[in-house]
């Protein structure tokens, strides 16, 4: 839709013309006989031109007048309503990506796959659903480090998730770390609800910040912790020559210390040791954290003010060419009688 931000200003359109229609001074003229007549003839026929001239280049200053009175009317364009979600929801996930992150005790259609791989694939889906929160990332291992900060935009985190990789953040896990700056990010939105989620296999064995301690800190600050202990409970190794046995691989997983956590902050522990536990895990998060449904509407507002704005510049360098070029042309002219 296309209307004026100021359209009162188009009452200054006819201006030049009430200045034209002032009286003018009355002049004397001097009597001035003039014995030849063809001479007057052709007088009045150069009058006439120079009169047509006037008239295209009062014209002209008009337009341009008009281009400018246009332009600062400031034109737009105003766009359909687009929806944007209104949620007071904060929510960050905090994905280990340790050393053990890489361990191959997860099945998807009947193929072992990483750990971070099952992350990705549920996390993503997860992801992907909560419309009307803003999401963050949060990776972990010996450091912890924001990869993608509050945000409406899901597929953007959904995209720096899938490119994760073990290593990045080094070996080992630091549970209290990941929580602490979490907890630092959530602070800078004083209204919202803040959510977090943290998703480990193992136990706090690096960084400056228990994790008990930081559990503290978050609920002073109100942040609601959903903590989840991932990995399988068996996982059946190859040893060679003394054959097969059957191992625990989340026997590194510290389970009191984050259901301590979830109970510290009001929020829960999950225990997930497939992938399809995980996805459950999540279904129940959407329960207890559900997806706002209201939202606002805006309209997108393009100014188009500069179109008017180059018109008016365009017809200014024609008015300009067509004052020189006769001027330059009888220059030219008195030059040769000369």
């Amino acid at each position: 839709m296309f209307e004026l931000q100021w359209p009162w200003l188009l009452a200054l359109l006819p201006l030049p013309l009430l200045i034209i229609l002032l009286p003018a001074q009355k002049k004397e003229d001097a009597a001035l006989r003039v014995p030849f007549f063809a001479q007057v003839q052709t007088l009045e026929t150069k009058t006439n031109s120079l009169r047509s001239q006037k008239r295209a280049s009062a014209l002209l200053l008009w337009l341009i007048w008009a281009g400018l009175v246009l332009a600062a009317a400031n034109p737009q364009w105003i766009g359909e309503p687009i929806s944007i979600p209104n949620s007071g929801r904060d929510l960050l996930i905090a994905v280990d990506i340790s050393g053990s992150m890489k361990i191959e005790d997860m099945k998807y259609q009947n193929h072992a796959i990483r750990r971070l791989d099952a992350v990705k694939m549920v996390v993503g889906d997860f992801v992907k659903n909560r419309k009307s929160d803003r999401l963050g990332l949060v990776l972990f291992g010996t450091q912890a480090y924001l990869q993608a900060p509050l945000t409406y935009d899901r597929q953007t985190v959904n995209t720096l998730l899938q490119e994760t990789e073990i290593g990045f953040a080094g070996d080992q896990t630091s549970i209290g770390d990941a929580i602490g700056l979490s907890i630092k990010r959530l602070r800078a939105r004083p209204d919202a609800q803040r959510v977090l989620i943290v998703l480990t296999d193992g136990a706090n064995t690096a960084g400056e910040l228990e994790p008990v301690k930081a559990a503290e800190l978050a609920e002073k600050e109100h942040v609601k912790i959903y903590t989840i202990g991932f990995g399988a409970d068996e996982m059946l190794v190859n040893n060679g020559f003394f054959g097969s046995r059957v191992v625990n691989p989340s026997a590194d997983l510290d389970e009191p210390t984050m259901k301590a956590i979830a109970e510290k902050t009001g929020g829960q522990y999950f225990r997930a040791r497939n992938l399809e536990e995980l996805g459950e895990v999540h279904q129940m998060l959407n329960r207890l954290e559900p997806i706002e449904s209201e939202e606002e509407k805006f309209r997108p507002i393009n100014s188009l003010f500069y179109y008017p704005l180059a018109v008016a510049f365009l017809l200014s360098l024609t008015w300009a060419l067509i004052s020189i070029l006769p001027n330059a042309k009888n220059s030219e002219r008195t030059q040769g009688v000369a």
